[in-house]
């Protein structure tokens, strides 16, 4: 009998804790978190700005630009890669990971950078590299030194008496083949990404033990986070079998999330996450929403947030449509609404300008759809993500030719096709609205020589729009697109119904207007946005009642009749509800 009470007293409390951790799931998008309200800033070092007049940005270029950052009112400045590197992928080949580029500066550039930020209380997220290293990284010069090595075991290699290595795809090979022959010892070693990119071999503990060293070198610097690198990639199946059917379209599938990377994700937590105050966020999301679950939800003890790519992946389709948009979002918000959080964003290094791919860039509606975007990333639920030049929308560069392009991707690919008989008037077409390297010109400080970036010319050359889209003309106009999401980001900040309050979209399938709610208690907002060249309407819920507009980035208000709301062209509103 007493063994029997004991069992149901057990079971009891087995249920109680199991109910207790479901309330703390379905509560946890409320729990306040710093990083939850920040608004973070991408910065790519190597084109805001020139100190020193090479052609290359640099820290102290950031350095004299950290009041106009402070000004934007963001929280957290993401920078791209600033370590050591021969710079075959701009940065993202790391020679050294405790060290400066000599083109961006020195540590001390680094610490006077960083106090500068803190003083001005912004936080200071840094890119962490960890699938691959640069192939003039020590490492691998003393891992292919020899096959007895003790670095041998830091990269993945296929010995030549085993024969050929299965096909893997590389993104940015000339010939997409992930394998290269090393002659010193006779082996093949894996880069995913450039030859000059090997592969870390995240199963070598050794190896992991040198990454979270890393990591608390620079925590212990007083960085506030990571961004961590193409992560969901870092974890290979050793034993290297076939993959049937691997190829340019799906290989995340084979890829991402390979066990057992969330062992590791969670041996990083324990020796470095939970030991510091830090921000945390891995590019890419998984396969699927169980994977990215597994990243972020709270009881996992892995990682802050996830950076998921299926919204900027419709945007960059043929086919896109704003309809497809609106349920992209949708659907990753409501599979987030009681755990995990994500990160909102549409522009970054790796994407044409925001503004070509779901706004429209003509001078007629430049401004008016600018301002519309940072309406949405602003009034989203995660962590909203800005690149740099975004908040005074800058558009695509105008590249023509194969010659203006710098990124090692475009130019391997466009070698590539030229090999196969490919179409490469249809590539150059798809390239020059397309290519990454339009979101990597100079920012556009003014009209002046190289937009007042540098003194000479830059590594890549200035955007076509510089003279029109540029920070000076927007300083001092109050309607200007800077000068709009610089309120934006203050009406973000004042309403925390903007960053925890629930989400529900309104009239999903409306083709042109992308409308939604943000509810938390009594605080309730009501934000409409029209994708569109068209005047359009949205009929919102009879129950609805609007009460006063709160944001409008145009002079005319939108008609309302009869709970049907019509909107100019790229009109942004918010509304409070009643």
């Amino acid at each position: 009998m007493i063994k029997k009470t004991i069992q149901l007293v057990t079971i009891i409390w087995m249920m109680g804790m199991l109910h207790a951790q479901a309330q703390l799931n379905k509560n946890y998008s409320k729990q306040r978190k710093w990083w939850k309200e920040a608004v973070v800033y991408q910065l790519y070092p190597r084109s805001f700005k020139d100190s020193d007049g090479d052609g290359v940005g640099d820290l102290k270029g950031i350095t004299e630009k950290l009041n106009y950052l402070k000004s934007l009112g963001v929280d957290v400045v993401w920078l791209n890669p600033i370590y050591s590197s021969p710079n075959d992928d701009n940065g993202y080949d790391i020679s050294d990971y405790r060290n400066i580029m000599k083109e961006f500066g020195t540590m001390k550039d680094f610490d006077q950078m960083l106090e500068g930020m803190h003083e001005r209380g912004m936080r200071l997220v840094m890119d962490l590299v960890v699938n691959h290293s640069s192939d003039e990284h020590e490492w691998f010069r003393q891992a292919r030194s020899s096959r007895d090595s003790k670095y041998r075991n830091y990269y993945h290699w296929w010995p030549e008496e085993k024969g050929t290595p299965p096909y893997r795809y590389s993104l940015f090979d000339v010939n997409h083949d992930a394998w290269k022959y090393d002659t010193l010892t006779r082996s093949y070693y894996l880069h995913y990404f450039s030859r000059k990119q090997p592969d870390l071999n995240w199963s070598n503990p050794d190896l992991r033990k040198e990454v979270y060293d890393i990591m608390k070198f620079w925590a212990d610097k007083g960085v506030d986070g990571f961004r961590m690198d193409a992560f969901q990639f870092c974890v290979k199946d050793t034993s290297f079998p076939v993959f049937e059917g691997l190829n340019a379209s799906n290989f995340v599938q084979f890829y991402a999330m390979v066990p057992p990377i969330h062992d590791y994700l969670q041996e990083m937590h324990k020796e470095v996450y939970a030991k510091y105050n830090l921000m945390s966020v891995a590019e890419g999301a998984g396969r699927n929403m169980q994977d990215a679950h597994d990243l972020v939800d709270t009881q996992r003890k892995e990682l802050n947030m996830a950076y998921a790519f299926d919204a900027v992946d419709v945007s960059s389709s043929p086919d896109y449509s704003m309809l497809k948009l609106k349920k992209t979002f949708t659907k990753w918000d409501k599979e987030f609404q009681n755990d995990g959080w994500l990160s909102i964003f549409m522009g970054n290094h790796d994407q044409s300008r925001v503004i070509d791919r779901i706004g429209n860039p003509s001078e007629q509606y430049r401004e008016a759809s600018a301002k519309l975007i940072s309406t949405f990333l602003l009034t989203m639920r995660g962590t909203p993500y800005i690149y740099n030049g975004d908040e005074i929308g800058m558009t695509n560069a105008g590249f023509k030719d194969i010659s203006e392009f710098k990124d090692i991707q475009t130019i391997n690919e466009y070698k590539y096709q030229q090999s196969q008989g490919g179409d490469l008037a249809a590539f150059m077409q798809k390239n020059i609205k397309y290519s990454r390297d339009n979101s990597r010109t100079p920012f556009q400080w003014n009209d002046g020589d190289n937009a007042g970036f540098s003194t000479s010319q830059p590594w890549i050359r200035v955007g076509n729009s510089y003279k029109e889209i540029n920070l000076q003309n927007q300083e001092n106009n109050p309607e200007s697109c800077v000068n709009y999401f610089r309120q934006m980001v203050k009406f973000r900040k004042d309403n925390k119904v903007l960053v925890y309050g629930d989400y529900t979209v309104v009239d999903e399938n409306n083709p042109n207007i992308y409308a939604y709610t943000r509810i938390e208690g009594n605080h309730k907002l009501l934000v409409v946005l029209n994708f569109s060249d068209v005047t359009s309407q949205v009929t919102i819920p009879k129950a609805m009642r609007v009460s006063t507009v709160e944001i409008n980035n145009l002079p005319t208000k939108p008609t309302i009749t009869n709970n049907t709301i019509a909107l100019l062209p790229w009109q942004a509103v918010i509304y409070k509800l009643n």
